[in-house]
């Protein structure tokens, strides 16, 4: 489980918050990828892309209570058990998010832009009754399956988990990277997000892309949700709506509709959450209390002063 340390002072202490920031910082930017590839693409904030999230997080907590799983594993066991995890995370999460716009959002696509954001206000209700419904609307904690094994560097502890999920993440982003710059389909991707009439007139299926956008978006977010289950370890029905709403913070701090600002953006938004928490101690109820304060006040400062977010939003090139 996540853990902050609790006493300011020293190096050490400030090198251990933020390997703790870099790995809150790959969970929002793997959420935040979701976020910018749908709106880079079709001007979307998709609002229920958060609950899509979560319930990568419930269908894994309950495939782990259907295998019996209670405790650590190790060697091949825990090898197969992250795969097959990782396949379903990912695979609920991407069937989601494509039924959704299939059934919400495209009857919706030349709508006022107001109908289809209260369309995913909506879904992202309806996702969160389902899953109260289905797990309750308590925390249900989530078997620790991996080993709490950790590096010891100049007195710094970096876990292997975090490790593993930093790798993780990075791989996929590097993937989406090489899918979006070498593939015909990102090509087509590139092209509608820069004018998809133009692009529909040179032969691409909009419809097609825009289906892959959130396709990939959702599978992201489900590997987040297996990253979350391993770190944080508890899994609850809102998880979606607050861990949604920093990603997506992460996405506009980036620049949103910008696959490298989304990136960029989870991971410094990670790093200032964990650092809040440490260093803002002083403040009456401790860093705790403040850290959202903190970071969606850093929301208003973003759009207050840099709409376009700390990279920019790449018109012509943004996904």
């Amino acid at each position: 489980m996540l853990e902050f340390a609790a006493t300011n002072g020293g190096p050490v202490l400030f090198f251990q918050q933020l390997e703790l920031g870099i790995t809150l910082g790959a969970m929002y930017a793997l959420v935040a990828l979701g976020y910018t590839l749908v709106y880079g693409i079709i001007e979307l904030i998709n609002f229920a892309h958060g609950d899509v999230f979560m319930w990568s997080t419930v269908v894994l907590l309950l495939v782990s209570n259907a295998l019996g799983l209670k405790g650590t594993l190790g060697g091949f066991a825990l090898i197969g058990v992250l795969i097959l995890f990782l396949a379903i995370g990912m695979a609920v999460s991407a069937f989601l998010n494509v039924s959704i716009e299939r059934l919400a959002y495209r009857r919706l696509r030349k709508a006022p832009r107001l109908a289809p954001l209260i369309a995913a206000v909506g879904v992202s209700f309806i996702l969160e009754n389902i899953a109260q419904l289905t797990i309750g609307s308590g925390f249900i904690a989530f078997p620790p399956i991996f080993p709490t094994t950790a590096l010891n560097i100049f007195g710094v502890k970096i876990s292997i988990l975090h490790i593993f999920i930093f790798g993780l993440a990075v791989g996929l982003m590097y993937a989406l990277d090489r899918f979006i710059q070498t593939t015909k389909l990102g090509r087509a991707m590139r092209a509608t997000a820069q004018d998809p009439e133009a692009a529909a007139l040179m032969g691409v299926n909009v419809n097609r892309t825009i289906f892959m956008a959130f396709l990939i978006g959702g599978a992201l977010a489900g590997a987040a949700g297996l990253c979350y289950n391993l770190v944080i370890a508890q899994v609850n029905f809102f998880t979606g709506f607050k861990f949604g709403l920093i990603a997506f913070t992460a996405a506009v701090f980036g620049g949103i509709g910008n696959v490298y600002g989304a990136v960029a953006g989870g991971f410094a938004i990670g790093i200032i959450y964990a650092l809040s928490i440490q260093y803002f101690n002083f403040l009456p109820g401790g860093g705790v209390a403040w850290v959202d304060a903190i970071v969606f006040g850093i929301l208003v400062l973003t759009l207050v002063f840099r709409p376009s977010g700390i990279l920019g939003q790449q018109v012509p090139d943004k996904v």
